[in-house]
């Protein structure tokens, strides 16, 4: 629960990096990551306290500095991702050990969850790649302006139908 706090704290850290920077769009992706990160803290609550546990509301350490730019902040933001993705793999690997299949159960949601949002950052990342080799940055211009109502979920290979 913790660690999902401190990935929305993050998330509001590198957005309002990016309001300030210049870039409104890719802010409010990335403030709207951070409600989902929210979300997520909270449903780790609700499921250790209906499961008789009581949640233990600890401190939320501060994210690191400002990236140097926004290739450094959205490679950031990936490795975020991919260090919370082992933490999940850590509680379904104790939880299957331990024979807990509520918990190995509750957590194969976020294992998905997290598939998607090392995708979702993964494809930001190649996209601002093409748009940052364009001389004149026009393409970041469009980036940052359709970022603004890009969706938080994607469709990832195994759910597709062929």
């Amino acid at each position: 629960m913790t660690r999902e706090a401190y990935q929305a704290q993050v998330y509001l850290a590198y957005a309002s990096w990016a309001e300030v920077e210049g870039f409104p769009g890719i802010a409010a992706f990335l403030y709207k990551h951070m409600h989902e990160e929210r979300e997520h803290m909270f449903n780790f609550l609700k499921f250790i306290n209906g499961r008789g546990g009581k949640c233990q509301i600890q401190a939320i350490d501060a994210p690191s500095g400002d990236p140097k730019d926004m290739n450094d902040c959205l490679q950031r933001t990936l490795q975020q991702e991919i260090d919370n993705s082992l933490c999940i793999d850590a509680i379904v690997n104790l939880a299957h050990e331990e024979k807990d299949w509520a918990t190995f159960n509750f957590a194969q949601w976020f294992v998905r969850e997290q598939i998607e949002e090392e995708t979702l950052v993964n494809n930001l990342i190649d996209k601002f790649g093409l748009a940052a080799q364009q001389p004149d940055h026009a393409n970041l211009y469009a980036l940052d302006r359709d970022m603004t109502s890009a969706p938080q979920e994607i469709a990832i290979p195994r759910d597709e139908k062929v």
